[in-house]
């Protein structure tokens, strides 16, 4: 396909994509899905080789969430039947940690529902970050706290954290539909006081809540334009006892283009594959490893996973290796700071005090919704699947477990 050999070519040299050629990439059909992640798979192996980076969650504060997200377990509402409990201490956040970085992870990421933190939870946060580091020489920690507040995210570096998450999940023109209790502005807003205070900046989405193939392009291009290092791809667990509990609408051929269309858009940054990838991806989840270069190892936040020891068999049976702790994952450009790499000639903006892809100011740059030119496959493609409806997938209520060990319980957690 003229298609793929061009958006390699774009993805080898860091060009950004135009919206229809991401369309175009959504809209490929099952019979073309092989040579879509095979020439992502390329834009992945020339950036970041074979290695699979493994995290690792530590759920601090399980559910009691005054937000509505409609898709989380632990929202204001929910009825599901998850863990709730109030703060780990550090001890214990620490040796919860301990499991994951033994099973192979090089970063441990803290979790803790609710709104955003108060003055008093970041110096809780920082005692954990401070118990983890002590233990374990050259941990990467990554903090997601909610919406943070001025001054935070500055605290949060100084007590060790190397990252922040705070996913966009979805487009702003649907964000409404999905939270109530805060904004898509608000969210943008965090990510850009974590850059600012020159944490990594990790911010993804969430799929399969009913959102057009134009929304995913839309929240990937936002994604684009805040330039974090990382872009976890999440696939919608669909949790009894939340709003979105019969929203199937993800099949494993929709998610492996979803996460080709983040490669293609974001050649040289992380992508993570997060929640939900033993759901929907199920037997084709090796696949998934020519487009993304990292995973959670293990559960998640408040379900399930699949086996540590299985997730490592996956790496290294599809011919993966696990990134070591020495290794550095970002490409060399991205690791001194050069931002998500729009070509040097293509207009890249920057955002106040450093280096980074995509004025938020200016309408030009490579995160600009406009312009770009458009292959005459890519245009056609993107045409026909911004009215096509997203094929269904069969519920499989069977793989969505929640919870049971790990943090704030006495059971060894899965790693």
């Amino acid at each position: 396909m003229d298609l793929l050999n061009t958006l390699v070519d774009k993805g080898l040299r860091r060009e950004p994509l135009s919206r229809a050629e991401a369309l175009a990439v959504l809209g490929t059909s099952d019979d073309d899905l092989l040579d879509v992640v095979a020439a992502a798979g390329k834009v992945r192996r020339h950036w970041f080789g074979r290695r699979v980076k493994l995290n690792y969650l530590v759920n601090l504060k399980s559910g009691l969430c005054p937000e509505d997200c409609s898709y989380c377990s632990q929202r204001l509402g929910s009825t599901a039947g998850i863990l709730k409990y109030t703060w780990l201490k550090p001890d214990e956040a620490s040796k919860a940690a301990a499991a994951g970085l033994a099973g192979g992870a090089k970063r441990v990421c803290l979790v803790a529902s609710g709104r955003g933190p108060t003055d008093r939870d970041v110096d809780r946060v920082a005692g954990t970050i401070k118990a983890i580091k002590e233990e374990n020489e050259g941990v990467e920690v990554c903090a997601c706290l909610g919406l943070l507040s001025d001054g935070q995210a500055e605290r949060l570096r100084e007590a060790g954290a190397d990252a922040y998450n705070h996913n966009l999940n979805t487009s702003e023109s649907t964000y409404g539909e999905i939270t109530t209790t805060h904004t898509y502005a608000d969210r943008v807003d965090t990510v850009q006081k974590a850059h600012a205070a020159g944490l990594s900046a990790c911010s993804g989405l969430i799929a399969g809540m009913g959102e057009t193939d134009e929304d995913l392009v839309d929240v990937v291009f936002s994604l684009r334009e805040l330039d974090p290092d990382s872009v976890p791809v999440n696939f919608l667990i669909p949790f009894e006892g939340t709003p979105l509990a019969k929203e199937w609408n993800l099949t494993p051929q929709r998610c492996l283009r979803i996460l080709a269309m983040v490669r293609f858009v974001c050649p040289d940054v992380e992508v993570r594959i997060a929640g939900g990838r033993e759901v929907h991806l199920r037997t084709m989840q090796p696949l998934a490893l020519h487009l993304a270069n990292s995973i959670f190892l293990g559960d998640y936040l408040t379900s399930e996973g699949q086996a540590g020891k299985a997730d490592l068999e996956m790496i290294a049976d599809a011919g993966f290796e696990v990134e070591g702790a020495d290794q550095v994952t970002l490409p060399e450009h991205r690791a001194a700071g050069g931002g998500c790499g729009s070509h040097e000639s293509a207009g890249c903006g920057t955002h106040e005090g450093g280096g980074g892809c995509g004025s938020h100011d200016s309408g030009g740059g490579c995160g600009s919704h406009e312009g770009g030119g458009v292959c005459g496959s890519a245009a056609a493609a993107a045409t026909s699947s911004s009215t096509a409806t997203p094929q269904t997938g069969e519920a499989r209520t069977d793989l969505v477990a929640v919870r049971r060990r790990g943090a704030g319980t006495d059971l060894a957690p899965n790693a």
